[in-house]
């Protein structure tokens, strides 16, 4: 029988550390931001391939791995990027809540 994989969680009271994940929350929030004000554009010109934002700014490529390098390789201080993958086609998408 395969064991549970391990759980940890703990509360962080680093003064240093808390800084740095809302200088990271910051971040990512500008980063969202960006994507949400050029959704249209974004999603129309990129299907079928993986964008990364970072620093307020559109990288694409065909894997996570490489929008990830392009994104860090121009903004190495931009904790808060993060990925997409835009399906080929638009469709409908239902989620269960």
């Amino acid at each position: 029988m395969k064991t549970p994989p391990l759980v940890e969680m703990f509360e962080e009271t680093d003064p240093v550390e808390l800084d740095n994940a809302r200088k990271r929350r910051e971040q990512f929030d500008k980063n969202s931001a960006w994507l949400q004000e050029h959704i249209p554009e974004v999603y129309s010109q990129h299907r079928g391939k993986v964008i990364c934002i970072a620093g307020e700014e559109l990288f694409v490529a065909n894997t996570t791995t490489d929008a990830v390098a392009k994104a860090t390789m121009a903004h190495p201080n931009d904790g808060g990027y993060f990925t997409r993958y835009i399906p080929k086609e638009k469709v409908l998408r239902v989620y269960a809540m």
